[in-house]
């Protein structure tokens, strides 16, 4: 088993230490630090989603592989983070929708936009629908990206997309949003442009 595969089949055990070694040995593998984040970490991640939904794992077990992957990122973001800028790449802003505080999504969807030299900007966490529209109108980004994780913050989608209409501005960007409450359904229902499952499809999308 190499370190990837430990990455991800020991992510759900919370064991940060070990977890953090086996970034450190691919790394000095000369493995790359996309690859460790998208093969190991994320992977990791997606298999203890996997497990919550179908009951095998519980809120403890997510927080902690969530933490461990915040620690992971803040060894490899320095790696990956590129200061050279595609010619042609697509200004992004992003943010979580008013009234939710959750950014582990958000941030890795950042984390992979900006690795592939894709300059974004970073609104935060419980961002007003005039907040966004404020950013559209100051930096005019071709992408506006927007999360949830909670089905009770998810009219803030709506809400951001009625208010860039009444600002004229919803015709100059393309809405991409996500998140886990939010379906493919759900995002045309609203009118948005985009909806991605998870990170790398964005970056894959927007690259």
């Amino acid at each position: 088993m190499n370190e990837l595969e430990k990455i991800r089949t020991e992510l759900i055990d919370g064991e940060e230490d070990a977890i953090l070694g086996y970034v450190d040995e691919a790394l000095q593998e000369q493995v790359d630090p996309a690859v460790i984040l998208e093969q190991g970490l994320l992977a990791g991640m997606n298999d203890i989603a996997d497990k919550w939904a179908a009951g095998e794992a519980f809120i403890p077990e997510v927080l902690i592989g969530a933490r461990i992957m915040n620690a992971a990122m803040e060894r490899l973001e320095p790696l990956m983070v590129s200061e050279d800028r595609k010619e042609e790449s697509p200004r992004v802003v992003f943010g979580t929708v008013q009234g939710d505080l959750h950014d582990i999504g958000k941030n890795l969807c950042i984390l992979l936009l900006r690795s592939q030299g894709i300059p974004v900007l970073d609104l935060g966490v419980d961002v007003t629908p005039e907040a966004f529209v404020e950013a559209v109108k100051r930096h005019h980004p071709e992408y506006l990206c927007m999360s949830s994780l909670l089905t009770t913050t998810m009219d803030g989608f709506a809400r951001t997309l009625e208010a860039l209409r009444k600002a004229g501005l919803r015709d100059t960007v393309k809405v991409a949003v996500g998140g886990a409450p939010v379906t493919p359904e759900f995002a045309a229902s609203i009118g948005a442009d985009l909806y991605t499952a998870d990170a790398v499809e964005l970056s894959r999308v927007l690259g």
